[in-house]
């Protein structure tokens, strides 16, 4: 039988529960800071997140930004995190579906992501080369930073990606 998880957009009573769960997601680096600024500054985001019962088990943040062209229809997907104990059974992949599904009705056309291509790929995700990253990728991970187009939209403007000021932290962007 499979298990029935309830995703739904998160509240301000749900922010304790978000920051929990990232140090438990991942243990070696420490993201509450930016997700706390993004939930807490009334920035144009949208948090998903996957309960069991009333425990939150899993979050998805995705931040609306713009190209240096001002075209506000892209969206950056992170931080993305299940409890371990949780983890490979389908949650994480339910709120991304679920999280491209709401943009693409708010009219978002493109959507980011700096992380593993392996797991990304089965969303449509493929390697992005036209919009840059607010700041230079490793070249290691050139193939990490990628991006999905949302219907039959056309792609932002190239150019560099312009998000809001928690995310303008140069070693989010490193190895």
């Amino acid at each position: 039988m499979t298990k029935k998880w309830m995703i739904r957009e998160t509240t301000s009573g749900d922010i304790a529960q978000v920051l929990a769960l990232y140090p438990l997601a991942f243990p070696e680096e420490e993201l509450r800071p930016v997700v706390l600024a993004l939930l807490e500054d009334g920035l144009d985001v949208l948090s998903l997140a996957g309960f069991d019962g009333d425990a939150l088990v899993a979050h998805v943040l995705f931040t609306i930004c713009e190209t240096e062209e001002w075209d506000r229809t892209g969206a950056l997907l992170a931080p993305l995190g299940v409890i371990p104990l949780l983890q490979r059974l389908g949650l994480g992949s339910s709120l991304v579906r679920a999280g491209l599904e709401r943009l693409e009705k708010r009219g978002i056309k493109q959507v980011f992501v700096l992380g593993d291509p392996a797991y990304y790929q089965r969303f449509g995700f493929s390697p992005e080369r036209q919009v840059l990253a607010p700041y230079p990728i490793p070249e290691e991970w050139a193939d990490a930073w990628q991006s999905i187009l949302l219907a039959a939209q056309a792609p932002l403007a190239p150019g560099r990606l312009s998000l809001p000021e928690p995310w303008m932290n140069p070693v989010l962007w490193k190895p």
